[in-house]
């Protein structure tokens, strides 16, 4: 789950971005630790050519080189920030791209549960994607806020029950990478990894048609089920039975589980407890 070793094109942008600003902030700071040194030299007790300057805080020249500095500095960086950041907007479609695959992903408690909707299959804490190929994610919850990110493919983006976030990515490096919940939403979100497995496209194809002929389906029902708090939930792989499960999630015509009854979305179980 290394940032600085990115497998994608949004990754790779997020730590140029990162690098970028971590430089011009040291503009400042080392410039200020050598200052620090050289004025605690110079000024020694023991060196007989220092002399005391009573008014130096009130010369014009320093106050420009004091000011002038921190705000140029800060313009460059907020200017770096504010075009990276809008470069990068989640929703925004992967220049240059092709057709994207498109997976719905669904926080639960504790566990992450992807759909997709194209393959008609579905599965628990495991993604398997094609290299090279955009992954278009639709993104809600079942229950309480949360956050999905895939650190060396980049953009960490919440999910909230009732509502949908998009977010597009790109995995180019053949391998398995570490995905997480990188936000508290009760006891067991630190369980809340899972894999992603790139391979070959072919081999995803593969992949999904062997998936399609599982004897586990995942309706409404069979989702009800699921989607009950538990922990320490090993990988799991289903054949989608409701192509409008999603939706029926999003839309909350399937009533958000335990840990969000009306009222107080967003609460974390125990809150929510209290609540009822």
């Amino acid at each position: 789950m290394n940032i600085l070793d990115p497998q994608g094109p949004i990754g790779a942008a997020e730590k140029t971005i990162l690098i970028d600003s971590v430089g011009i902030m040291l503009a400042i700071v080392l410039p200020t630790i050598v200052a620090i040194f050289a004025f605690a030299y110079w000024f020694r007790a023991s060196n007989t050519r220092a002399y005391y300057w009573p008014d130096w805080e009130y010369s014009g020249r320093i106050e420009l080189v004091v000011w002038s500095i921190p705000a140029l500095t800060i313009i460059l960086l907020g200017g770096v920030a504010w075009i990276g950041a809008h470069e990068l907007d989640p929703a925004a479609p992967i220049p240059g791209s092709g057709k994207p695959l498109t997976i719905q992903g669904v926080s639960l408690e504790w566990k992450w549960l992807f759909i997709y909707p194209e393959q008609k299959i579905a599965t628990i804490n495991a993604l398997t994607v094609p290299a090279g190929v955009p992954l278009h994610f639709e993104l809600t919850s079942s229950s309480v806020m949360n956050a999905f990110f895939i650190p060396q493919f980049g953009s960490m983006i919440y999910t909230m029950n009732g509502m949908t976030t998009r977010l597009n990515l790109q995995g180019d490096t053949l391998g398995t990478f570490g995905g997480l919940s990188s936000h508290f939403s009760g006891d067991g979100f630190s369980d809340m990894h899972f894999d992603v497995h790139v391979v070959p496209p072919e081999q995803f194809s593969k992949w999904a048609q062997d998936a399609a002929g599982t004897d586990k389906s995942l309706d409404q029902a069979s989702y009800g089920q699921i989607a009950k708090p538990s922990m320490n939930n090993p990988p799991a792989t289903y054949r989608l039975a409701d192509p409008d499960l999603f939706q029926a999630i999003a839309t909350q015509k399937i009533p958000p589980s335990l840990g969000a009854p009306a009222g107080v979305i967003g609460a974390s179980p125990a809150e929510a407890a209290d609540a009822r």
